[in-house]
């Protein structure tokens, strides 16, 4: 029986997973490195080697209520999109609240995580730890689960930009970048159109000369600031996902692309990309268009040599007189302190059961939490994670056989390879609801839709309708929380209540206005129902006849 874990890493993986372990009643002793928590979100004006690192004025660009943990609502007051001093808080909350901050060993490194000579019988692990004096400590522990994030390990491939030696300028990776003080005057060549290239073009050429964003592939670009100045994530809901199902494919891309270009041609800009819309996560910022646009962000094509201080690009132009190179160009991956022959290699990423459980193991002891890439937050998928493998490790959920697993793996590899654009820097990608739904299925805690709508119509508006936030997964089951109701009953309210600095009086919303939600919402009911009959034909049946009054 597991009791006593090891949690690598107090960044938000690893707070959810000492938090999930207290749940179930098990010992959690969490190792990190520095001497505070946060993980990636814990700025520091040096970056530390082997650490995630942010810049200055980095903002999250996911929407506040689709972030935060399911349990633990992010205050009210707080903004929609967060800097990330705000979110420090927001986890030093969190911590309090769930009096985690006793369970983490500070500046303590995890050197070695290796199996028992019983591991067969006792799924136990020898994890070997540096502490803050730099003495060596042995561990034994039942479990372990690794939370040390992945963008710990910057890529910088100069062996791919010929003539990189004879740069007479200064060149690092984005995984350096603080802020644009280096760049005041200067020409500035930017590699990589992700989220951090297209935020470092953006925040360079406010002082830079001239910035130039070269890019390989191009990208689709979103707004984080959507229709009628609302959250683009306020948009992401059941029945959007229900559509997604419903619908092809092509004609998705075809209507997602058309609404993009209407607000800026992305073929006008140089941003247009090889792959379709839904086959890779865009970009999100609000500011690049308009750069593009002034003519303080140039778009230009892959960097093909450098001559000097001359950049040369594939279609032959150049760049000349360039001061600084900032490679965005991603991150390796790498979990140093675990044996290799634990790992299971699928395609070009790490095969785990569920993106969770390592599937060669005899016991399942070993979880990675936090080693996923999707369109939603790493909060709340975290979480779910981590209430997974605490399930598991409690005995309350069991695992298939090693082979079982080993072909699920191979099926998410195929899927994976089939709907998304992957690369060995970005080889995984899931849906953020699938995966969700499908983590919550396994736990119990999914909500039932119908159950909703025959019990409780006023909430299965807000679940259908609404967001797809983590309080939908406290409603029932293991875990379930009071408060996950009133919370998804007041998100729109956090949404709203930091926006309204300079009140107005009170607005009517117009008949039309009515008619149309009412025709949007039986149209949204009809489709859930038909949803449900197709996956599963006899739900309806049963649930009807529960309710048949019984006769004596």
């Amino acid at each position: 029986m597991v009791q006593r874990v090891a949690v690598i890493g107090a960044g938000p993986s690893g707070l959810t997973s000492v938090k999930a372990c207290l749940d179930e009643g098990m010992e959690p002793t969490c190792f990190e490195s520095s001497d505070d928590i946060g993980g990636l979100w814990k700025f520091k004006e040096v970056s530390e080697p082997n650490r995630a690192s942010i810049y200055r004025s980095l903002t999250i660009n996911i929407w506040k209520e689709m972030m935060c943990y399911s349990d633990f609502p992010i205050p009210a007051d707080y903004p929609n999109y967060m800097h990330h001093s705000k979110i420090l808080k927001y986890f030093r909350m969190y911590a309090e609240h769930f009096k985690i901050l006793q369970h983490i060993r500070f500046q303590t490194s995890v050197k070695k995580v290796t199996q028992r000579p019983d591991f067969s019988h006792t799924g136990q692990w020898e994890v070997v730890i540096e502490n803050k004096d730099g003495l060596e400590e042995r561990h034994i522990f039942d479990a372990v689960i690794c939370c040390s994030g992945h963008f710990n390990y910057p890529n910088l491939p100069l062996k791919d930009f010929p003539g990189i030696e004879t740069f007479e300028g200064k060149y690092f990776h984005s995984w350096d970048y603080k802020g644009p003080e280096d760049m005041h005057g200067k020409r500035v060549v930017v590699i990589g159109i992700g989220n951090s290239g297209g935020d470092i073009a953006v925040e360079g050429s406010r002082v830079a000369e001239q910035v130039y964003l070269s890019t390989r592939s191009g990208a689709w670009v979103i707004r984080q600031v959507s229709d009628n100045g609302l959250p683009v994530d306020r948009f992401n809901t059941r029945f959007v996902h229900v559509m997604f199902k419903l619908l092809p494919m092509s004609f998705l891309n075809w209507l997602g692309e058309k609404k993009l270009n209407a607000m800026y041609d992305h073929a006008v800009y140089g941003l247009k990309p090889k792959h379709r819309l839904f086959s890779q996560i865009p970009v999100i910022n609000d500011d690049l268009p308009f750069k593009i646009l002034s003519g303080s962000v140039l778009v230009k094509p892959n960097l093909k040599e450098i001559r000097g201080s001359t950049v040369v690009f594939d279609d032959g132009t150049t760049a000349e007189n360039v001061d600084l190179i900032v490679f965005a160009t991603g991150y390796n991956y790498d979990f140093p302190y675990l044996p290799k022959h634990v790992m299971y290699k699928s395609g070009h990423r790490v095969g785990l059961y569920k993106h969770v459980f390592p599937p060669v193991l005899e016991q399942p002891t070993l979880a990675i939490v936090g080693f996923i890439h999707s369109d939603g937050s790493i909060m709340p998928q975290a979480e779910m994670q981590a209430r997974f493998v605490t399930r598991v490790f409690k005995g309350h959920k069991k695992l298939p056989s090693n082979q079982t697993m080993i072909k699920a793996v191979e099926k998410d590899t195929r899927n994976i390879e089939k709907n998304y654009v992957v690369s060995r820097l970005t080889p995984l990608q899931v849906d953020f609801v699938e995966y969700m739904d499908d983590l919550a299925q396994d736990i119990g805690v999914r909500p039932s839709l119908l159950w909703l709508f025959l019990t409780d119509f006023p909430l299965f508006m807000r679940v259908f309708w609404g967001p797809i936030t983590a309080y939908q997964y406290r409603l029932m089951g293991p875990g379930k929380w009071n408060g996950a109701r009133r919370a998804i009953f007041t998100q729109l309210d956090r949404m709203y209540q930091p926006l309204r600095t300079r009140q107005l009086g009170p607005q009517e919303s117009s008949t039309a206005g009515r008619l149309f939600k009412w025709s949007l919402l039986l149209v949204a009911g009809g489709s859930a129902v038909y949803y449900i009959q197709v996956h599963n034909p006899t739900l309806i049946p049963t649930l009807m006849s529960k309710l048949r009054p019984q006769t004596v």
